[in-house]
């Protein structure tokens, strides 16, 4: 209404490795899509550190998490099927992160607990031994990095139990969708994984694409081609491995020139924050979601 444009940080449209998802599905080389199985691995320490003890950890002061953790896979395999969603179910609960499920000897902070030394979401491992997710501990003046996270420990959030937090939001879901055309599309978002990592099988009429964002790898039906793309060179790098880059570089060229197609809209946007809520809307309810309203 305001004749402004807006921007979504969608940034997985701009990831190399995702883009070729995308460029390969869109050429058409291997038929049409029929299904797409997704997983988004949390990992453990992003899922303590940010779900479970930091601050997305209740839907009410921040977002289901399908939106705080997923909304760019959701975006993503819109974008992949070019298809919009018909009808949607949700599953999925806070199936661990709970105080009946504390072991024998479990204490309320880290560093009070006489299990510490055994326990895979130890605080003190994350921070103060491995010193992993520490960016976000601001170092007072006068003060060490060490000072700081045993500071933390003994009296802020991050030192908690994971047993005895105030955390709600869920801790694995699945999401199924119905698209238009009879795609069938499935997206798995999983806290208990060793590491954080997307997992893309796309399958189509000639042919299958399936990959971990080091390895893709491209099957034709017909004569048995295989090819692979290697990724595992980017993994890691800063800004997406670029990607971050590129999108702030589309959108000042959409602003710069009022016809160019900037690549992640408010149009789609709305459409995949509305999957998420109608995705929480389904695992409350236990019902079936038609994305016009109904049930």
């Amino acid at each position: 209404e305001r004749g402004v444009m807006v921007g979504v940080c969608h940034v997985l449209r701009y990831h190399p490795y995702f883009a070729k998802i995308r460029e390969i599905v869109a050429s058409g080389e291997l038929g049409q899509v029929v299904s797409v199985n997704h997983t988004a691995a949390v990992g453990l320490d992003r899922a303590t550190h940010s779900y479970v003890r930091g601050i997305f950890r209740r839907e009410r002061e921040s977002n289901p998490i399908l939106l705080a953790k997923c909304c760019h896979d959701i975006d993503f395999l819109l974008w992949l099927t070019g298809a919009h969603c018909r009808s949607l179910s949700s599953f999925g609960s806070l199936r661990w992160f709970r105080a009946e499920n504390a072991p024998a000897g479990a204490g309320r902070r880290c560093l009070d607990c006489a299990i510490e030394s055994a326990c895979p979401f130890s605080a003190r491992d994350l921070y103060y031994v491995r010193r992993d997710w520490v960016a976000n501990f601001d170092v007072p003046e006068g003060k060490t990095l060490d000072e700081t996270i045993l500071e933390e420990l003994r009296t802020g959030i991050y030192g908690r139990c994971v047993y005895h937090c105030d955390n709600d939001v869920v801790d694995h879901q699945l999401l199924a969708m119905e698209m238009e055309g009879e795609v069938t599309v499935s997206l798995s978002m999983e806290m208990f994984t060793a590491d954080d990592f997307r997992k893309t099988h796309v399958r189509l009429t000639g042919g299958e694409i399936d990959g971990d964002e080091r390895t893709l790898r491209v099957r034709r039906f017909r004569g048995g081609e295989e090819r692979t793309y290697d990724f595992s060179d980017i993994v890691g790098q800063p800004f997406h491995a670029g990607a971050d880059l590129h999108l702030i570089g589309d959108f000042i060229r959409a602003l710069r020139d009022p016809g160019y197609p900037f690549l992640t809209t408010i149009e789609d946007s709305i459409e995949s924050h509305r999957i998420c809520y109608d995705a929480e809307r389904s695992r409350r309810t236990g019902t079936t979601i038609r994305v016009d309203g109904t049930k």
